[in-house]
């Protein structure tokens, strides 16, 4: 009996696999991918981001770019709508080296359940990060937070540094 060769079943690692390379070689940055069931569609939405910002051409060039490979690999069963876009002025923060890049910016996070304060939202300067927390200073005082405890962790006033 042959053995059946293990396929990678995550979508997002597979699709951020084959289109990371293809976006830097573009001089662009892959910010995130995301695969999200919105109403009956399905959406794989492709975030870049570059240092002088993201451009329209530049969405439509990594849309075209990564268009045919994505058909060849075939990583997603179901019809989607592919969407190329900047990760906006409120970029979420989700990989070590979104929080690297933005430590001493502003930033804003909601809870997904109130704090001992009764609060869900806060705003503070991102001081640190380490794999499950970050810490931000909120008027004067550090706060640590689990980073799972988190519905979103985002850029509050956009920076380039």
């Amino acid at each position: 009996m042959a053995e059946k060769k293990k396929t990678k079943t995550n979508t997002v690692e597979a699709v951020t696999e084959l289109v990371e390379p293809i976006v830097q070689e573009m001089g662009l940055q892959l910010w995130d991918v995301r695969f999200l069931k919105e109403g009956a569609q399905w959406y794989l939405r492709i975030f870049i981001d570059k240092d002088s910002g993201v451009t329209i051409d530049d969405c439509e060039n990594v849309t075209r770019a990564v268009d045919e490979p994505l058909d060849a690999l075939d990583p997603i069963e179901q019809n989607y709508i592919l969407e190329v876009s900047s990760p906006g002025i409120e970029r979420e923060l989700i990989r070590p080296e979104h929080f690297d890049a933005f430590l001493g910016a502003k930033v804003m996070l909601r809870l997904i359940r109130p704090d001992e304060t009764g609060e869900r939202d806060m705003k503070g300067t991102l001081i640190s990060h380490e794999k499950d927390t970050v810490t931000i200073a909120v008027s004067g005082q550090e706060k640590v937070i689990n980073k799972k405890d988190t519905v979103y962790i985002k850029l509050d006033d956009f920076e380039l540094t």
